[in-house]
């Protein structure tokens, strides 16, 4: 155990922030890198199958979700080809029946490419995408269904991203997944969410893109430079005596998915030119869900991105015109670039969190009736820890929606705010690499803990 430190404030100077620089400018760089054109040809692509009906043909080489899952495997296949085997590509499935809307046995399969980290391999950031489609009646699985933003757009970011991040390498391990059996019940999410538990992976962050090509809403606007973030307040795994502890502490707002969230809208402000983050505090839309949710259902952080301005005639809809309006998810409802403005902001987060050390475990805090605040947590040890520098501690004020204090405290296990009362902020503690790459920030107890 390193002994604690007490000071108030330190600058940020010397080599660790000197050696910031060096990781901006790779995620600066990688989320140039990110094509328009070849997210479009994906999504053409995606398209060309006519349906993607989780309940659709599987034995088409042209046509159906069986036709589609394949083509999205040989993608991450030839991309893997491309970087000399470094994905290791799978498929997760399982079968559904019984449901509602998966009334007979079906296999859900999922598609799946882990690009394996080189320190911490067990540590995964995953982004996610969804392969299926549907019309207005989500049980027809024969008609044509283009669901070209919902959800081509998503699938087509993270296939780009693997493309982009593939030539790099990392700390931690990146997972891409195209997901099945999303709109008849996030199947696929409960599928790869179970097996991700039941194999032993640590993951930190689940990025769930659906829908990320729409600019033109149905309430009129038309906007290319903003993009929701929607994230759970509380942890869904919550047990009584957290919520008992949380009551007294605080954390409604400080889930590991919250602040996710507002990692990647610090990242945007960063990194992506003309993208601004709407953070959302709800799960997701009024009433309504998506992939991400099956993860933080087992406790595992994870955020939906998407759109901010939403045309639902284009949105689970037969193709058709009714009053001068045109209903369906055609690809002319894709604006490309907007897309790969969404994509690119998956690329910097993915690298950010991929090239942090791992993020500060069993953070503890404590300061009542005291005029300072003293945070400890929990230093790892072995070649996980290898790209450690030190740690990073944030405040804010409690209605303050973003971190808007934070001080470097060096490679130490512990540190005391000096006149800083635990009762007037909210506190925090991020992980530093070597070369600058810093993880989301860690909101003390279990009510923000990442996991171990």
């Amino acid at each position: 155990m390193r002994a604690p430190i007490a000071v108030f404030f330190l600058m940020i100077s010397g080599p660790l922030a000197a050696a910031e620089g060096d990781n901006a400018a790779r995620l600066a760089r990688l989320q140039g890198q990110v094509s328009a054109d070849r997210i479009e040809a994906d999504i053409e692509r995606l398209v060309g199958f006519g349906t993607r009906h989780t309940l659709s043909v599987t034995d088409s080489e042209t046509r159906g979700i069986g036709a589609a899952r394949r083509w999205v495997k040989s993608e991450f296949e030839k991309i893997s080809s491309e970087c000399g085997g470094c994905l290791e590509v799978i498929t997760v499935s399982d079968f559904v029946e019984g449901e509602e809307r998966i009334p007979e046995r079906t296999e859900v399969v999922n598609v799946v490419a882990v690009q394996r980290g080189r320190l911490d391999p067990d540590r995964i950031v995953m982004m996610s995408g969804d392969i299926d489609s549907r019309v207005s009646d989500p049980l027809d699985a024969t008609s044509d269904s283009p669901g070209a933003n919902d959800n081509a757009s998503g699938l087509a970011g993270v296939l780009e991203a693997a493309r982009v991040l593939s030539k790099e390498k990392f700390a931690g391990t990146i997972v891409y997944a195209g997901l099945s059996g999303e709109e008849q019940g996030l199947f696929g999410g409960k599928i790869l969410a179970r097996y991700a538990l039941d194999h032993g992976w640590r993951v930190k962050a689940v990025l769930n893109n659906d829908m990320i090509g729409n600019i033109e809403g149905l309430d009129g606007v038309i906007d290319n430079s903003t993009a929701r973030v929607f994230s759970e307040g509380v942890r869904a795994t919550e047990t009584p005596e957290e919520a008992k502890t949380r009551r007294f502490t605080g954390g409604e707002v400080d889930s590991p998915s919250r602040n996710l969230a507002r990692h990647i809208d610090q990242l945007a402000d960063d990194f992506i030119p003309n993208l601004d983050v709407m953070m959302v505090y709800r799960l997701d839309r009024f009433g309504r869900g998506g992939h991400h949710r099956p993860f933080n259902a087992v406790g595992i952080p994870g955020v939906r991105i998407m759109e901010t301005h939403e045309n639902y005639t284009r949105q689970h809809q037969d193709l058709r015109t009714e009053g001068g309006i045109a209903y369906g998810d055609v690809i002319e409802g894709v604006n490309f670039d907007y897309a790969r403005k969404l994509t690119s902001l998956n690329v910097v987060a993915l690298a950010a969190m991929a090239s942090a050390p791992p993020f500060p475990a069993n953070v503890e805090i404590e300061g009542a009736v005291k005029p300072s605040t003293t945070l400890k947590w929990t230093r790892p040890e072995g070649k996980a820890a290898r790209n450690l520098e030190g740690y990073r501690i944030h405040w804010r004020l409690t209605d303050a929606p973003q971190w808007t204090h934070s001080v470097d405290v060096g490679d130490v296990e512990e540190f005391t705010l000096e006149n800083t009362v635990i009762d007037n902020y909210f506190f925090g503690v991020s992980s530093l690499s070597k070369d600058g790459a810093e993880s989301p920030v860690v909101f003390p107890g279990a009510a923000g803990s990442f996991g171990d």
